[in-house]
């Protein structure tokens, strides 16, 4: 059998193209990267998401932690590595709210994502197979004021609203909200009267609708509302403007230690990928709590990282009380069975979900198990 001989010429070329495409890959990505499992990960332009976007933005930073993200295309595709292994490939997709990221997990364009936990309660309601995996943080919630005001502390929120002559009205942006949700609840427990009824003038507190985050600083400055509650960092951004002026951070209200690390973001993930990619699932729960942590103990370079991709005011998320964290505590338990109530009570449920204690459904709703493992 004749040999095919390759001329010097041909070889030479033949190591240039491989070469050139090597060259031209995205920096950080390996050959082998094809090869990986791809995963589509979702998350919100928002400090909640602080310890997904840090890591992200810190990249191989964080070697240190023992899991990190390798960047492929900044912003858009990163290996999730353990070690010097690369278990994944993350497609980042920037979701614009927790509805439309569950809408995504529903039909089966999302695997794992950053939303509230509310979100996600109604998204397994309808019957979108997924779960809880962890919280993202917890607290950061505020009680805001007119610019003017000198209000501080409960006793004196308490005493204004006593003193008013007519309902004391509190905007929110939205009905399923973390600080909706406890500011009504503190409220009613301190033996307030609430209402949404603009016509019950002998309420102490009216709850306003005010639809969108953005229009928390116009309903204030044109006295559509007294006040607003509303997360992180939008009251810090209000006293950082000077349209603003934080009266309570939320966690203070009474009963004292009531309201502490009450929940708001978590990361979900479909129960099939669950299922089939552990070891990665729990990679991503580690990684966000080790991040999470650095974000506590690094506010003032969170705030330079954030300032850089969101644009949010640095200063504004340096002074934010909120608190990153994987910890499923007590507290925040009980507080994922007062979001369950309190959207049962307002016909939020239709399905799985309708008329039920979070104990009949935990394990339809969560899996904390990766939490045991870190």
């Amino acid at each position: 059998m004749a040999r095919t001989v390759f001329p010097l010429r041909r070889l030479l070329g033949l190591f240039s193209l491989i070469m050139a495409a090597a060259l031209t890959l995205p920096a950080g990505q390996s050959l082998a990267a094809d090869s990986l499992p791809s995963f589509n990960v979702g998350y919100i332009f928002t400090t909640h998401h602080s310890p997904f976007i840090v890591a992200m933005a810190k990249g191989e930073e964080f070697r240190d932690f023992g899991v990190h993200l390798r960047p492929v295309v900044e912003k858009l595709k990163y290996e999730l590595m353990d070690g010097d292994t690369p278990l994944a490939m993350l497609n980042i997709i920037v979701n614009k709210s927790g509805s439309e990221t569950t809408t995504m997990f529903a039909q089966g364009n999302m695997d794992l994502a950053l939303a509230s936990g509310t979100a996600i309660m109604a998204g397994i309601d309808k019957g979108t197979p997924m779960k809880i995996l962890c919280p993202t943080h917890v607290d950061g919630m505020s009680l805001v004021f007119p610019p003017d005001s000198t209000l501080s502390g409960w006793d004196q929120v308490a005493g204004h609203i006593k003193a008013a002559e007519r309902p004391v009205k509190i905007g929110y942006h939205s009905p399923t909200s973390a600080p909706r949700i406890v500011i009504e609840g503190a409220l009613r427990q301190a033996g307030f009267t609430v209402t949404q009824d603009a016509n019950q003038i002998d309420a102490d507190v009216l709850l306003v609708d005010l639809k969108e985050t953005s229009n928390f600083i116009p309903a204030l400055a044109s006295g559509q509302v007294d006040a607003w509650v509303g997360p992180a960092p939008h009251p810090e951004v209000s006293e950082l403007k000077k349209v603003g002026h934080i009266a309570l951070d939320l966690r203070d209200l009474p009963p004292a230690g009531a309201w502490h690390n009450f929940p708001c973001c978590v990361l979900a993930a479909r129960d099939d990928i669950i299922a089939s990619n552990p070891a990665v699932v729990g990679k991503m729960v580690e990684l966000l709590g080790k991040s999470g942590q650095w974000c506590n103990d690094h506010k003032a370079d969170e705030g330079k990282l954030l300032a850089a991709w969101t644009g949010a005011p640095a200063e504004a998320v340096e002074k934010s009380a909120i608190v990153f964290t994987s910890d499923a505590s007590e507290n925040w338990m009980n507080g994922q069975a007062q979001y369950l109530d309190m959207l049962n009570s307002m016909d939020k449920f239709r399905g799985s979900l309708k008329g039920k204690s979070l104990a009949e459904v935990k394990d339809l709703v969560f899996d904390l198990s990766f939490l045991n493992k870190m």
